[in-house]
């Protein structure tokens, strides 16, 4: 339902957005020109009102609304992407949306009634933007936790907010998702930026122009991608419609390259072997190509955090164990965060995310296993407080029972095998020989024989 009704949502939140900006204006005592003409307007076709606020008995509504919507508001929407001056404007991202769209809404009584809901919120202040934020997450979330076209672009965000606050990005840094999915990672990132000082006039401008860029292969995730980036402030995101992978990475020059990369790609996909020719180490597994992608299209003196699988630590294919030597030679694998099973709702494989920098090979990898006191799943998930420790000990590279230092050159130089064994946890008692523990029993037998001794002896007393 979230697919077919997102678009009514977002159209909610762009006339608040004009509202605002009129409101905005008249205080500053200029202009402003609505982007959407009024016949489109969302308070002619959506929500016309009578004197007492409620909305208009004469609103357009079944088949009149089904036929006004997917013969004229659409194509009017679509035609922004044509007509806009260039495409770092919100136009031309409002007709990118439309063009991907369509009205999957096809009783016009049931979009009646969807749009009197949707009527309701508003977006006007920032605690209501941020609650509408809220509930749009909530939404990309559960299209991720019913497994169907959402669940490979839904990443826990208390899990993106841990990966920002290590990687630590700074204004002014360009940050590149190139699997963005519904761009979790450059919403947070955003968040984290906005909040990290007082903003200039030339801060903001670069965050909304200069600083978060994306590509997206499909097409729903992307047209998400790109609403979620708008309705959290981001109002003509960097972000492309394209395979990321169908891009040969000897093309990359400088230019292409970024200071940031928070990823999480696709999960165990498959590349056919034309893609595979677009890399140096040649192999089928998606997220193995996407590394290949970042780390060479990482600036040097760059930083990165990125998720994959944990088979990545020790697989013994050729293709992993120089993927594995390209990271640490090319690259300063600093930390490594291993991921229980159940992080991804739906999803059981299990997952560790990789802190590197670009430029200075490999030393020394910090590990933290995460170790928690319940399962993770639906009913019980991820949380920032789960990985608070990481976070602390993550600054000094402290040594703990879930966290421990791992020298390179203590490695097997053939395989770069990384697998996360933790020599900190605390051993486990041996299991006892039986002629042990019958021993002990009849210790245990003769301890117990003098003590009720003991008792009986007081009895008789008393």
């Amino acid at each position: 339902m979230f697919e077919q009704t997102s678009w009514v949502l977002f159209l909610k939140y762009l006339d608040d957005l004009e509202k605002n900006k009129l409101t905005s204006s008249q205080l500053g005592g200029t202009t402003y020109t609505n982007i959407i003409a009024s016949e489109f307007q969302w308070k002619t076709w959506a929500a016309p009102k009578l004197e007492d606020g409620k909305i208009d008995h004469d609103a357009l509504t079944g088949d009149d609304l089904s036929d006004f919507v997917n013969n004229e508001l659409f194509p009017y929407f679509k035609k922004f992407k044509a007509d806009a001056s260039s495409a770092n404007t919100i136009e031309y991202k409002i007709g990118e949306i439309f063009s991907e769209l369509k009205n999957r809404i096809q009783s016009g009584y049931n979009l009646r009634e969807v749009v009197n809901h949707i009527d309701e919120l508003h977006f006007q202040t920032h605690a209501q933007i941020h609650e509408m934020s809220h509930l749009y997450e909530g939404k990309i979330k559960n299209m991720g936790n019913a497994g169907r076209n959402g669940g490979e672009y839904y990443t826990p965000r208390p899990l993106i907010k841990t990966i920002i606050k290590v990687v630590s990005p700074n204004i002014g840094e360009t940050i590149y998702d190139g699997a963005s999915g519904s761009c979790g990672f450059l919403v947070e990132a955003f968040e984290y930026l906005k909040n990290s000082k007082e903003l200039s006039t030339t801060d903001s401008q670069t965050l909304q122009k200069n600083t978060f860029y994306a590509k997206e292969k499909k097409s729903l995730a992307y047209i998400i991608g790109l609403m979620n980036m708008i309705l959290h402030g981001i109002e003509a995101p960097n972000i492309i419609h394209t395979n990321t992978l169908a891009e040969n990475i000897s093309d990359i020059q400088e230019k292409d390259r970024y200071d940031v990369v928070l990823a999480n790609p696709p999960f165990g996909g498959k590349e056919r072997v034309e893609v595979q020719q677009n890399f140096p180490i040649k192999t089928g597994e998606t997220a193995s190509l996407f590394l290949q992608h970042f780390i060479k299209i990482l600036r040097a003196g760059g930083k990165a955090g990125v998720v994959i699988k944990n088979t990545f630590l020790s697989n013994t294919d050729n293709a992993s164990i120089a993927l594995r030597r390209e990271l640490l030679t090319s690259c300063n694998l600093h930390t490594v965060l291993d991921l229980p099973g159940g992080t991804f709702t739906g999803a059981g494989v299990k997952t560790v995310v990789l802190f590197f920098d670009k430029g200075v090979s490999t030393k020394k990898v910090w590990f933290y296993s995460l170790n928690l006191d319940r399962n993770l799943g639906k009913t019980n998930p991820l949380n920032e407080k789960d990985l608070s420790e990481f976070v602390e000990l993550q600054k000094t590279k402290a040594d703990s029972e879930n966290s421990w230092t791992l020298d390179l050159k203590d490695i097997d130089q053939s395989t770069y095998d990384l697998s996360a064994k933790n020599p900190n946890t605390p051993e486990e008692a041996p299991l006892r020989e039986p002629h042990e523990i019958l021993e002990a029993m009849q210790k245990l037998d003769k301890e117990s024989a003098k003590v009720m001794k003991s008792i009986n002896s007081l009895i008789k007393i008393t």
